[in-house]
């Protein structure tokens, strides 16, 4: 996704008492926007403050809007079946490294686990699919921006599993030998995945430019074998071996 520049992130919002609490909305597909936005400005204590239709809109106009919550939709670009496009995600994943206070609720047609969590990964505070109510998603919309996320029992489970239990999963194939091919940098790089920073704070981190930072990460990716950066993450906590 072709980044473009911006300028510094103005400060967060400070949430007055009583003041309506204000959202932005995210999603390629026009009428799911406008039943959004109707949906959530029918209620008194709630301001959509700006919306987007594709990524590097939202990249745009969130900072300026300077929402609490973003209401991201998954897959941007009209890849609609599981395992398509996750490009919703990776906007999360930039707006939380810019707006650390903001709360990204994810919005998805498809109960993808990769997709739930590459969101986690990314920071979002909560994962919700379109089929859920319009009384539902207000709530979720409201508990997010509690500070509070936004997952059910039965989706905790799923994750913390995946979590505890790497091994089951493809992405932690990876031996040793694999391992060892990656460089030096591309060991501090993945280690720095694993504490699921963004290209961006690894950056920073390093000392290096975000652009050398993506190629890193696509190498590491190609050279475990993997596709995505939460299977390179479960990697690094498969090595870690069991906790006490």
């Amino acid at each position: 996704m072709n980044q473009q520049p911006v300028p510094p992130a103005p400060a967060a919002p400070v949430t007055v008492p009583g003041a309506p609490l204000r959202v932005f909305i995210l999603d390629d597909h026009e009428v799911v926007r406008r039943g959004v936005r109707d949906l959530l400005e029918a209620e008194e204590d709630i301001e959509v403050v700006g919306e987007a239709g594709d990524a590097r809109q939202a990249l745009a106009r969130v900072p300026a809007a300077r929402p609490q919550v973003a209401v991201l939709d998954v897959r941007l670009g009209g890849t609609d079946g599981p395992g398509g496009d996750h490009e919703g995600i990776e906007v999360c994943r930039e707006l939380r490294a810019r707006l650390p206070e903001l709360a990204c609720l994810m919005l998805t047609s498809f109960d993808d686990d990769e997709a739930l969590f590459d969101a986690i990964m990314a920071g979002a505070a909560g994962y919700v699919l379109k089929q859920i109510d319009g009384t539902a998603l207000v709530r979720a919309v409201r508990t997010v921006a509690a500070g509070q996320s936004m997952l059910d029992p039965h989706t905790a489970a799923r994750v913390m599993e995946r979590l505890r239990a790497p091994e089951r999963s493809p992405a932690t194939e990876a031996e040793p030998s694999e391992l060892d091919r990656l460089s030096p940098r591309e060991r501090e790089v993945l280690d720095l995945i694993g504490e699921g920073l963004t290209n961006r704070q690894i950056a920073d981190r390093l000392y290096l430019s975000e652009k050398t930072v993506k190629n890193r990460v696509s190498a590491i990716l190609s050279k475990l074998g993997v596709g995505r950066r939460v299977q390179a993450a479960m990697v690094v906590e498969r090595l870690k071996g069991p906790r006490a």
